[in-house]
């Protein structure tokens, strides 16, 4: 099996079921006591057997069928688990398993296994596996052992206690949602102390009179407008980390990556509520409707935006939506496009030498070009950092050299900043449309203006080397592309 194809994660309920394994040496009996620790009904097949294997089978706890593998061997078992030391005979066990559709675990051979058996932290009921795949056991063993140092005896109070109340946790809470919230609380309050301090029938005592508590209570809606940053999900604060995890709905930026969208809840309902210059678009209005729509039945809602919400990102007008109705809300920044694609890019916005100033400015359109103070946006010794990504570049170099913008002024433009295909395209403001268009730049894109960005030359460190570009001189002529904003 490639290493790139990722496994599908499976606890296997294997009580009283069949569970084959080829080979009757220390590792197969390794793998025989595992299977029954999970309940399962093990036949070791294999000429001969170790002492505790012989033992378990007069004590009735496995079968065994004496001799060398036979594809009958398979019948009514669940899975397979091959660990002889002969490559041949691991081979024909996979094979035949192949054949009749049975999981087959060949001991220290990914590429012959159709399942793999994890590294395993246990804690009562409390289980957590973890694999590399079959491609770096050792590095899963590693992460084990530091889990191990990390989770105390007390994650095993916790899980049986959970495990028997249930039913009771059920009844009182019937929408998952309340249940997720009652237990949120239950973590975050003395319960783990309780237990790590071994005392249970505080801990039980705790428990009961929160589940009273939370039952008698009504929760209302909340909505969080959070930053989710330009792309690269390690630029995630912990809050919007939080948020994303407590969120029962998550309308998201069209932006958004799909590397943050990972990091919420899987069981979250998802909406994107995307905006785009040339594609459809979800009106503000409708986003507000959804907001309140999903506030109004007591849901946690995460407004998910690129970059940070309240630069260019319409944060101010959902919250006055928010407040008008009554609606709970907070906010949560995000590391806006301009410092993070800069940053990426090897560009420092402000420098002692070159820019004692940032202007961020954003023009989606021709006509809100006349809105923009174009004398202040032409000085010198300052960075332009522009939202607009690629539209407009045309009317936006012509009304900057006309208000005394060097034609020289340095630029990059840098195309899905901090994600894995970022590319950071340089040239001068001169020939600013013709480099955009001739290298078919594409949103999103942050445009940054200024003596700092011929630094991206020699500070870049993020992905592929910037390109300097030059201009084929048939592009000069042609019009400026109109493209998605950023």
């Amino acid at each position: 099996m490639p290493v790139s194809v990722p496994l599908f994660p499976l606890f296997a309920d294997l009580k009283d079921r069949r569970v084959l394994v080829v080979g009757g040496g220390p590792v197969a009996e390794r793998k025989t006591e595992a299977l029954l620790h999970a309940g399962a009904r093990p036949r070791v097949g294999a000429p001969d057997l170790t002492p505790r294997l012989r033992a378990w089978h007069g004590e009735g706890r496995i079968d065994w069928i004496p001799g060398h593998f036979d594809a009958h061997w398979l019948a009514g078992a669940w899975l397979v688990v091959a660990a002889t030391d002969d490559t041949a005979v691991n081979r024909a066990v996979a094979t035949a398993a192949e054949a009749r559709h049975v999981f087959a675990n060949v001991v220290d051979d990914g590429e012959l296994s159709s399942f793999h058996v994890p590294a395993i932290v246990e804690r009562g009921p409390l289980q957590i596996a973890i694999s590399s795949g079959g491609g770096a056991p050792m590095l899963a063993r590693h992460l084990r052992r530091q889990l191990e140092t990390l989770l105390d005896d007390s994650w095993a109070s916790l899980a049986n206690l959970f495990t028997r109340q249930r039913q009771r946790i059920r009844q009182r809470f019937p929408q998952p949602g309340e249940r997720r919230r009652f237990f949120e609380a239950l973590l975050a309050g003395p319960l783990p102390r309780l237990f790590r301090q071994q005392l249970h029938a505080q801990a039980e005592q705790h428990f009961q009179a929160m589940l009273d508590e939370r039952a008698a209570a009504t929760h209302a809606g909340s909505v969080a407008v959070v930053g989710a940053g330009p792309g690269d999900a390690g630029l995630l604060t912990l809050n919007a980390l939080r948020a994303m995890n407590e969120a029962d709905v998550i309308l998201h930026d069209r932006l958004v990556s799909e590397d943050v969208l990972r990091l919420g809840r899987r069981d979250a309902t998802y909406i994107e509520v995307g905006k785009s210059a040339t594609g459809h678009s979800t009106r503000q209005d409708d986003i507000h409707a959804l907001m309140l729509e999903h506030a109004r039945k007591g849901k946690r809602v995460v407004r998910l935006k690129g970059g940070d919400p309240f630069v260019f990102g319409r944060g101010g007008e959902e919250l006055e939506f928010l407040r008008a109705h009554g609606i709970p809300y907070e906010v949560v920044p995000g590391i806006t496009a301009a410092v993070a694609c800069a940053a990426y890019a090897g560009i420092p916005l402000t420098h002692r030498d070159h820019a004692q100033a940032v202007r961020l400015v954003t023009a989606h359109c021709k006509d809100s070009f006349d809105t923009l103070d174009w004398h202040a946006l032409a000085q010198e010794r300052q960075t332009l950092a522009v939202y607009m990504g690629v539209a407009g570049l045309e009317g936006l170099r012509d009304r900057l050299v006309a208000h005394g913008r060097a034609p020289s002024t340095p630029f990059a433009l840098v195309e899905n900043g901090s994600r894995r295909d970022q590319r950071v395209v340089t040239g001068t403001l001169a020939d600013l449309p013709e480099i955009a268009r001739s290298h078919q730049v594409r949103s999103p894109a942050l445009l940054i203006l200024g003596e700092v960005a011929a630094l991206a030359g020699t500070l870049h460190w993020f992905g592929a080397p910037p390109v300097d570009a030059a201009v084929p001189t048939q592009s000069r002529n042609l019009p400026a592309p109109t493209l998605q904003a950023a």
